[in-house]
């Protein structure tokens, strides 16, 4: 299989990347700018351009037509910047401070030209820090409700909801997913990454066939629910943030599909975070005290995100069952569920399949980390087989709380 490219597309370099920039007339001396090419993902270039003399940077991200972090190998659609660009353009009808400015497009080039977030810290890297972000809950919850339900059905006419979907029609991000995220984890496939000590314990995840087919549920879900345009891969790497402000990256995954998907990602990569902190913090009173952190983010974000997506319901619902008592809560009872499964697949994903998290991967004694790896697969597994179960924020707290211990 080969990417689909267009003939006049070229990869930037860090001379050429200025002919981009230049008619935007943005820079006051283009042949002066500092180019730094800082791309640390998996699947596309990124370029930083600095103008020593004003101050002024911007960001020009291209993508490549391969998985950057496999090769050419692994082709891959360039209309992924189209529907990048394009979700970004959406969420800042809805949250423009929330996600950073586009000042310029080109489909055929593959690239985005945006703000430079260089003020800001990955919210990974400032998790693993062990810093605190006040304002996280409020504007992930923020971002999620009034993203997903301007996008949903509840709100937009039928006509437009289903031009939506084709628009962000997304087959060849969303097989990733698909194999990476909700079946690969699951069986014996190449693409995990399993250190020798935890093939015990991933044995076991393999022939758990309850777990297995409670995965096929949600595997079919994503499948075939298409409920609001997602970001879909709403993980720690894919937000800036510093004390004041949160800014939601790369929804260059983004499709039409279950809600509780883009809230699962993130609350996963709280949780991975939350085992991390065993090793990061050898402190006493430092890791319970950041581990609540942690677990009041998770409880915030969904107090925001429900409390706003009631409102919206109930201001702006445009079908007639938006009207009748109790159907947000039952909707938003089935999100919740959704949501602790979809955790619970990206928990196991990001602990021992492709493309793990830097949070357990940064632990140096590795006796620690493959201890730390072994609770976040039984906690991943727990999360899936009693994902109905844990139909409230705090049983979802216990349950991780006892797990970690």
């Amino acid at each position: 299989m080969t990417a689909t490219v267009a003939k006049n597309y070229q990869p930037l370099t860090v001379e050429t990347v200025k002919s981009v920039v230049e008619p935007l007339h943005y820079f006051d001396q283009v042949d002066q700018l500092e180019i730094n090419e800082i791309g640390d993902g998996n699947l596309n270039y990124i370029f930083h351009l600095v103008e020593p003399a004003t101050s002024k940077s911007l960001i020009v991200k291209q993508a490549l037509p391969y998985a950057k972090v496999v090769g050419e190998s692994w082709p891959l659609t360039l209309d992924r910047a189209r529907i990048e660009s394009e979700s970004l353009k959406k969420a800042a009808e809805l949250v423009p401070e929330l996600v950073p400015q586009v000042l310029y497009t080109d489909h055929t080039l593959a690239l985005t030209v945006m703000e430079d977030l260089s003020s800001h810290t990955i919210l990974r890297k400032g998790l693993i820090a062990g810093k605190r972000y006040p304002k996280l809950a409020e504007h992930i919850g923020t971002y999620t409700a009034q993203t997903l339900f301007h996008t949903s059905d509840f709100f937009l006419h039928p006509f437009a909801k289903k031009e939506l979907v084709k628009e962000f029609l997304n087959p060849e991000l969303c097989k990733i997913t698909e194999d990476l995220v909700l079946t690969d984890p699951f069986f014996d496939h190449e693409t995990n990454e399993i250190p020798k000590v935890l093939h015990p314990i991933v044995k076991e995840l393999w022939d758990d066939q309850e777990l297995k087919r409670e995965v096929a549920k949600l595997k079919f879900q994503f499948l075939t629910e298409a409920e609001a345009l997602l970001h879909g891969d709403l993980h720690s790497g894919s937000i800036f943030v510093t004390e004041e402000s949160t800014k939601v990256i790369d929804p260059e995954f983004a499709f039409v599909g279950p809600i509780g998907f883009d809230l699962g990602q993130f609350f996963a990569n709280l949780l991975l975070n939350y085992l991390s902190q065993e090793a990061t913090f050898r402190d006493e009173v430092d890791c319970p005290s950041y581990r609540t952190y942690l677990l009041d983010v998770i409880k915030d974000t969904w107090n925001h995100f429900t409390r706003q997506f009631r409102e919206l319901w109930s201001s702006k619902g445009n079908d007639v069952f938006t009207k009748i008592d109790g159907s947000v809560e039952l909707f938003l009872d089935k999100v919740w569920v959704d949501t602790i499964g979809f955790a619970g697949c990206e928990v196991i994903r990001r602990t021992i399949g492709l493309a793990q998290v830097e949070d357990l991967n940064s632990i140096q004694d590795l006796k620690i980390q493959y201890t730390i790896k072994q609770k976040a697969l039984r906690l991943g597994t727990k999360l899936i087989k009693k994902h109905k179960q844990l139909d409230h924020p705090d049983l979802l707290l216990r349950l991780v709380q006892e797990g970690s211990k």
